[in-house]
């Protein structure tokens, strides 16, 4: 009897323990992980004033419902989003532009800080268990470089810097 009430226990625990692997910064080695600019919403479905009046199709165009959060930002900024398509970059950001691209972009960006940061963490992060079960801990691998903001603050107002308006933390 009590066997049986101990592997019924072992059971449940085992299947909760299932049910809370789903964090986005506990992917297994070898997934892809979700690309967080991939997903955004389509706007709401609008019956138009005049049925009779509707544009044409264009194949591979822009559909109303598609999210334009450029446009959005823009308009929500108080510009005219429709201004957007026919300028390039405004005269007074084309020097930043020109800074931040001055050593040429990669265009394989992603790929290539997605394998160095696997390779880091499988010669960093791993613990005997994690590599035998193939399961890597993202907060531990990264600990080590995990800034504390109160004592970075405390620092930087010790050496005389303005800092933000935030409190001054309290000493450890």
């Amino acid at each position: 009897m009590r066997t049986s009430a101990l592997v019924i226990g072992f059971a449940a625990a085992m299947g909760l323990s299932a049910c809370g692997g789903g964090t986005l910064n506990n992917i297994k080695a070898g997934q892809v992980g979700p690309d967080e600019f991939a997903i955004l919403p389509t706007r709401a479905l609008s019956m138009p004033p005049d049925l009779a009046v509707l544009p044409a199709p264009t194949p591979g165009g822009a559909n109303i419902t598609d999210p334009n959060p450029q446009g959005d930002a823009v308009a929500a900024l108080g510009g005219n989003p429709a201004r957007l398509a026919d300028q390039g970059i405004g005269a007074a950001d084309q020097a930043l532009v020109a800074h931040a691209g001055r050593a040429g972009t990669d265009p394989q960006i992603r790929q290539r800080l997605a394998q160095s940061d696997a390779d880091w963490r499988a010669r960093n992060g791993r613990r005997p268990l994690e590599r035998i079960f193939g399961t890597p801990v993202y907060q531990r691998a990264y600990a080590p470089m995990a800034l504390d903001a109160a004592t970075e603050q405390q620092r930087w107002q010790r050496a005389g810097a303005i800092t933000s308006t935030a409190p001054a933390p309290a000493a450890r």
